[in-house]
């Protein structure tokens, strides 16, 4: 990855919104909805999130993380885009934020419970994806989780979305499948996978639907959990 998100650093979330706008919806519906599954993931997965340390991997300007704010005992987030970075710190004074340039994380072996990625991988160059998904299972520590929330590209809605979506021009989507490939063969042991967001609506009848729609591939998007068995 690169500092290609500078430029967006002060539109990205209107960049965003100007993509779904035809769903009808606020973009922030959408960004609440996958940081709520993150808790409920890591509190299913390791126990009460208070307290954990989180990482955001590709945290952008921090949208996902206004919505985390006291679920974790620390939250930092990691981006190539320094612009971002900063706009992240400005949003979210309390969480931790750091800038990295490289294939490597400047962060040590094991540092954190969880590691989550929200539609992060498809600006990933297809051939740098196992070195990144090692990456993140590396900061990882033994027995802790890491989360990927990716685009559905079975969603013709999704497909339209990316598709007027500025900064995706040119991306490669990626499966599920290929995406529970990707953290199996970093050694990663896949303990959940679903597909989400089927309805532009948030009241709790539609969540608990979609809560029985899990298993169908027409999800806007799909999330990935698995755990980092590796010992010291």
């Amino acid at each position: 990855m690169s500092g290609e998100f500078d430029q967006y650093r002060a539109s990205y979330r209107a960049e965003v919104q100007r993509s779904i706008d035809f769903i009808g919806q606020d973009v922030d519906m959408f960004t609440e909805a996958k940081a709520r599954l993150v808790v409920d993931i890591a509190g299913r997965h390791l126990g009460a999130t208070g307290g954990l340390r989180a990482l955001d991997v590709g945290c952008g300007v921090g949208l996902t993380d206004a919505f985390l704010e006291r679920a974790f005992a620390e939250l930092h987030g990691i981006d190539a885009s320094a612009g971002s970075i900063e706009e992240a710190s400005k949003a979210n004074p309390w969480a931790k934020y750091h800038h990295y340039e490289g294939t490597a994380l400047p962060v040590t072996d094991g540092s954190f419970d969880l590691c989550f990625a929200i539609s992060v991988l498809h600006h990933v160059d297809p051939p740098d994806r196992p070195g990144f998904v090692r990456e993140v299972r590396r900061v990882t520590r033994p027995g802790g989780l890491v989360v990927v929330f990716e685009h559905n590209s079975l969603n013709p809605l999704t497909r339209l979305a990316v598709s007027r979506c500025d900064f995706d021009e040119g991306v490669v989507l990626l499966a599920r499948r290929t995406t529970e490939s990707l953290l199996v063969r970093s050694s990663l042991r896949v303990v959940e996978g679903r597909y989400i967001l089927f309805f532009p609506w948030k009241q709790e009848a539609f969540r608990r639907v979609e809560r029985g729609l899990a298993w169908l591939p027409l999800g806007a998007q799909y999330v990935v959990a698995a755990r980092n068995p590796q010992r010291p």
